[in-house]
Parts: structure tokens; sequence; C-alpha cells
């Protein structure tokens, strides 16, 4: 490019975009953000899953923290009987008849790492391990025996399947029987029918109430050199939250949860979801559509709860009242979510995944890639067939680009000359530039643009690799086995033949070098620069760009590196149809 001003506007704008945001958020628009803390082991107990914490203003009321009990394995803990199997496609686990727990749940279509021989994905898993996360239901009364969290109930199946749903009975021998039905379907979503049957002699005041609790998971921690562990808001959402009123709850998080204790945040709502996401992961309890409900995030007795509860009712004697919810636990697989959001009316739960400000291109680029990858089968092809419909798509951008270059390559005399004339006064210099643009019909940014047009999508791209589940432990060839992670073999290593890894700073990949070079030869197609600072600026860029890109998922450095290719495919033959732009700028006196 003949405007060094354009390219180093628009190598500016990119650091700041990738790399300088988190910091300049930090310091002026200040975040709570979680801590880097190791998992703590679960109390045993949900907080408010008995009749001993009745609902206190519309939600269940905090719990006295119990003693800390000490940590089991989880195989352990899912030892001796008492449960039912859970058995579908895309889940397995099993339901803890004591309480009334979901808390045993793998995912066997995901691995934990890419070895072949990865146990699968544990999303849930019972009280007292150090991974302890389940979800629960269970009511609140006045005067009336309602479970808890050592209530064992009766189960009429030993497994639940898809298309074959497991009902949970509890006789409390006061004359109420209550009652949980739980169907799953072949994917991710429980539906949950919670009835109390009344044959007493006089009326009851019940309240349904579901919950979601864990331990606080293992935080990654953000950095400006490794771009894909940040999780702020503005790159990723991990801890509560939900769809309140039609708004999405990122505001709270572990640490607000923290210092508001056992009062938590507590939320009127009709309809909407909360629960805890992860960067590929989400449990959240779903109430009925456009039903009025209090909704709470707490923490308390080393856990953090999601919950809700519904409006209280009264069951006369002979009488049975029924109520529902749904509960999602499994991937935030974008089709999925956005099926279970327009078919079953479940709000905003595409939402579930931070896009964030460039949602609007960071989804058409992430269908582009799913389309691409559904017809070659390899998602690294794919990004390689993105890179030259995004380069084709630019070409006629590019071709007007190189005609306004040699326009403007054409007056550099002049303006050399009007610079020098009127340098003790920028005023009339400025003046007498914008009128030799307007006469020779230039316009000045129009080598910048297809650079800054680029920006959005290269950002686009790499929030889909970091986020989207899809690209998730997806090979490409030879020794990229994960796209969506750093390239693994790194000079330092011997690529990846030492049993050692570098620091992140000095972790040189191949396809790093290979940007690196890349850059470095389309550098070197551009005329040589008059002023020395710049010549030495363009002679260095590319390898600090090496060093700044490796860090990244190798995915994004692939898109990085064909483009770079193509552009210097499309810069040979643009300076074949403008060989005017090659010749050196000879200067003139004013």
């Amino acid at each position: 490019m003949d405007n060094p001003r354009n390219m180093i506007l628009a190598i500016v704008l990119s650091a700041l975009v990738l790399f300088g945001w988190s910091a300049i958020s930090d310091i002026y628009f200040p975040q709570a953000k979680p801590v880097a803390t190791a998992p703590v082991a679960s109390t045993g107990a949900a907080l408010s899953p008995d009749a001993s914490t009745a609902p206190v203003a519309a939600v269940p009321g905090a719990a006295s923290a119990p003693g800390i009990v000490p940590q089991r394995t989880v195989e352990a803990a899912l030892t001796g009987g008492n449960r039912v199997g859970i058995q579908t496609p895309k889940l397995e686990g099993s339901i803890n008849l004591t309480g009334a727990r979901i808390d045993d749940l793998v995912l066997p279509t995901y691995r934990q790492t890419i070895d072949k021989d990865a146990p699968p994905v544990r999303l849930l898993a019972p009280a007292g391990t150090k991974q302890s996360y389940y979800a629960g239901f269970g009511w609140s009364g006045d005067g009336v025996i309602v479970p808890n969290a050592q209530t064992v109930w009766t189960a009429d199946s030993q497994t639940l399947t898809t298309g074959k749903p497991v009902t949970l009975t509890w006789n409390n021998g006061a004359g109420q029987i209550f009652r949980i039905r739980i169907a799953v379907d072949s994917r991710y979503m429980f539906s949950v029918e919670q009835s109390v049957q009344n044959g007493g002699t006089g009326p009851v005041a019940v309240r349904a109430f579901g919950y979601v609790n864990r331990v606080k998971p293992a935080m990654p921690e953000a950095s400006m050199f490794a771009p894909t562990h940040d999780v702020d808001s503005w790159t990723m959402h991990i801890g509560p939250i939900g769809v309140f009123n039609d708004v999405v709850d990122y505001e709270t998080d572990y640490e607000t949860l923290d210092e508001a204790g056992a009062n938590g945040k507590r939320v009127a709502t009709t309809g909407g979801w909360l629960g805890f996401g992860e960067t590929y992961w989400l449990t959240a309890l779903i109430p009925p559509a456009g039903q009025a409900v209090d909704a709470a995030f707490r923490a308390g007795g080393g856990t953090y709860q999601a919950e809700f509860a519904k409006p209280p009712v009264i069951v006369q004697p002979g009488k049975v009242v029924t109520t529902s919810l749904r509960l999602f636990s499994g991937g935030k697989e974008v089709d999925t979510l956005n099926d279970y959001q327009h078919e079953q009316s479940v709000t905003m739960l595409s939402k579930a995944i931070t896009w964030g400000w460039f949602e609007i291109i960071e989804r058409p680029i992430f269908w582009v890639l799913n389309y691409l990858f559904n017809l070659v089968g390899n998602f690294g092809v794919a990004i390689i067939l993105l890179t030259f419909i995004v380069r084709g798509l630019m070409f006629p951008i590019a071709n007007k680009q190189f005609a306004s270059m040699a326009a403007m390559r054409a007056v550099q005399p002049k303006i050399k000359a009007m610079q020098e004339r009127y340098k003790d006064d920028k005023a009339k210099q400025q003046q007498e530039m914008m009128k030799l643009y307007q006469t020779e019909k230039i316009n000045p940014l129009a080598g910048c643009l297809p650079i800054v047009l680029q920006i959005p999508i290269f950002y686009a791209l790499y929030k889909v690799l970091l986020l989207s589940i899809e690209m998730r432990h997806q090979p490409f060839a030879l020794w990229i086995k994960d796209l969506s992670a750093p390239d693994p073999a790194t000079i330092l290593n011997g690529f990846g033949l030492l049993p050692f890894d570098p620091p992140s700073f000095l972790a040189i990949g191949v396809l790093a070098l290979l940007l690196g070079i890349t850059m470095w030869l389309q550098f070197r197609l551009n005329p040589a620069q008059m002023d020395p600072v710049q010549q030495q600026l363009f002679a260095i860029m590319p390898w600090i760009m090496m060093f700044m890109m490796a860090p990244f998922a190798a995915g994004l450095l692939i898109y990085w590196i064909t483009s770079n290719i193509l552009t210097i495919a499309q810069q040979k033959w643009l300076y074949s149809k403008h060989p005017a732009l090659k010749e050196p700028i000879l200067a003139v006196k004013p």
C-alpha cells in the first residue's frame, strides 16, 4: 500500500480492537470480574431445598451455611444405588432419588481433550465433590410437611430415556402426595411437572421452586497476549446468566454474588430463564413462557445458586395442582439454542452465547463457515474458502483503492511542495490540499477502506472461534488438531518434538512464522518509502505481528495467512495494471 498513513492507521485500529480494548475498558469503564479461584467443596445441600428455609419475599430464602463436608470423588459419590439412569443420544447420567436431584450428567458427544481416549465432558456432579453442580426441584409451604434434601423418593422406572418419562413420588404421611414427572428430549432439554395431591381434610398452601446449585469453577486468567482466555462481558460471559423481562443479564458474576451474600440478587420476571454458563456449556431453569415468577442468584456455604419460585397455590382437599418448568443442561450449540428459542418459545436463549457488539457480523460469519463445513467436512478448509469469499467480495474495492493510490501518487510532488510552501500555516495548508483533492477527484481515505472493512470480519472470526462449540476440537491437517487453540508446534520446543511448553510470549509456532513471512512479502511488494522512519516501521511490523498473533487460535492465523497470500497475488496483478505505482516518488522543489 502506497499511503503509509493509511496502513499505520489500520494497524493501530486493528491492535486496539484485538488487544487494547480490554485494558482500556478496565481503566475507563471498570467492571467487576471473576477472580481466579479453585473450586470449593460443596456443602452437600442446596441453599434452599427444604421447608426450614421457606420462601422469603417470593423467593426461597437463604439457608444458614452448614459445615463443609469432606470432598469425595465423583465415582465414590455415585456408588450405592438409589438412582435412576439417564440415557439419551446426547446425555448420560442419573437422577439422585435422595433429594430429587439431577446431579450426574455427562455429554458423550464431547470429549475433555483432543485425545481419542479422553473421557466425555462432565457437566453435572453430586454434592460433596470438587465439581459439585446439580439441579433440583421442590416445594415450600406453611403448615404442611414438604420434601427436603434428605427425602428419598420412589421412582416408577429405573431409566429415563427420550420418550420414556420417569415419575418420582413421595407421601408425607399427612395426606399429601408429591410427584415430580421428568421427561427429556433427544438433545438437552428436561421437562419437569411438579404436582401436589391433597388427600387431607383441609386445604394446604404450597409453592413450587427449582434451583441450580454449583461450586465456583476454576476461572481462566485474562491476558492481553492470550485473548482466547479473556472472560469479561465484552469477549465472553462465564458465570450466572439469565433473561429477565426480555433483558439479558451479563452483569451478574461470582464476585458480585460474593459481595451480596445470602441476599443475592432478586428479580420479579415474566418468563425468561436463569442459570450458569461457561464458554461452551449452559445449565438453566426455564419457567413457562408468560408466567410471572420470582428469580434469584445467591451465594452461601461455598456454593452459588440460581433459583426461581412460582406463585403460591391453595390445594383444596381431594384436588391435585400441577406446575411445570424446563431445565436446559448441555452444549451451547448455535442451531440447538435457536431451535429452542423459536420452536419452544424460550426467550432469547441464543443470547447464552456472548456474541457481543458485532453479532450482526459474527452470526453470518458463523453461518457461512458452518455451511462450508457441511460441504467440505473440514473447518480449516472452510476457513480458507471463507477467506477466498471475503477477498473476492473485497476485490472491486481493492481495485478502486489501487486506482486511488495511483492518483495519489501522481499528485505527491504537488502535495510535498504545498506542505513546504505552507509549513508555517497549517490551516492554509489543509485548505489548499482539500482544493487539490477536489480538483483531482481524489479520496485520500480510499486506500485504507479495504483494511478497515476487514477489521470487523477478522474480529468476527476471532469471536466465532472463541465462543462457538462447533469449532471446539475441530482438526485441520497434520499437527493442527484443534483450530480453536493456539498452534502447538512452536520453534522453542522443536515444533512439538520436545516435551515442554515455552512461555506464551515466546511460543512462536509454524503458523505465526508463516504469518510473519507472508506479511513481510506483502510489504516488500510495496514501493520503498521516502521516510526512513516509515521504512523501519514497515520492516519490523511483520515480525511484531508474528509475536502478537502467535497466542491466537490456529484458525485465525490460517485465515490471515491465506488472506496475505491472496493479497500478494492481487497486488502483483494490480501493480501490473498500474505500473506507475512501482516508480519511486521524486521530490520537487516548492
